[in-house]
């Protein structure tokens, strides 16, 4: 199944390669920067532990409430329409505090589906589906996936055993003001990199092709891969890199 929401950076395009990757021993499966779980929900179950994450509380909460409360967010969800002046006025309100968990929930949902590129910040001039019937099939898919709302450093070490596999598909390299509500920093490439090179498990890592991520993971096995660029024409550069 596809993921609900689209997302900036999202894997939709390259999560059959990604998941090519994947070793057949593990028995947990770790999304760490989860975003539009795109890898997640390419397949009915990945291991028997499966974790998603993200340090956007915002989308976290949206997961939550999907996953535990799904019919009260598709009835608000359905109060709003497809309108520059809904998408504005959702982008002030939802900064306030005092709002429901439900609720807040029906307008990141509502900003993400109606923005250009969903990148939260710019009406898309188009009739965009809500996908309001499909919430009951993720509702299904996230019935058993642990919800975390964690640091990535912090829960790859609270995860991480011999037959633990790590996905991580971390802000890309140069392009990390593209992302919604994320600070992102040099400091943190090298963090991860550090943290995944102690882990007992698996690792499989998305990045764009940057020579600066070829050289922080030069030991490592490193495949090239290019995809469909949403945005624009033509191709974009990626890499998939993994400790086995």
């Amino acid at each position: 199944m596809k993921s609900f929401i689209p997302w900036v950076g999202g894997k939709s395009l390259l999560a059959k390669k990604i998941v090519e990757q994947f070793p057949d021993d593990i028995d947990r499966y770790i999304e760490v920067f989860g975003g539009g779980g795109s890898v997640l929900f390419y397949k009915e179950n990945h291991a028997k532990l499966e974790v998603y994450n993200d340090f956007n509380s915002c989308l976290v909460n949206l997961f939550r409430c999907v996953k535990y409360h799904r019919a009260e967010l598709q009835r608000e969800i359905s109060g709003y329409f497809n309108s520059r002046e809904i998408f504005e006025e959702i982008k002030e309100k939802i900064k306030i505090s005092g709002f429901t968990d439900i609720q807040r929930a029906a307008m990141f949902y509502i900003q993400i589906r109606i923005s250009y590129g969903s990148n939260m910040r710019t009406f898309c001039c188009k009739g965009n589906n809500l996908f309001l019937d499909y919430l009951e099939q993720v509702e299904k898919r996230l019935e058993k996936v642990v919800i975390e709302n964690k640091d990535f450093e912090n829960l790859i070490k609270v995860y991480d055993r011999p037959k633990a596999l790590f996905y991580c598909d971390p802000p890309y390299h140069k392009t990390e003001n593209y992302y919604y509500n994320t600070d992102f920093t040099k400091d943190d490439h090298k963090r991860l990199k550090s943290v995944l090179d102690s882990i007992k498990g698996y690792f499989i890592l998305s990045y764009n092709d940057d020579e600066y991520i070829r050289q922080l993971y030069k030991e490592y096995e490193i495949i090239s891969v290019e995809r469909q660029n949403s945005l624009s024409r033509g191709m974009y550069k990626e890499v998939i890199i993994k400790n086995f």
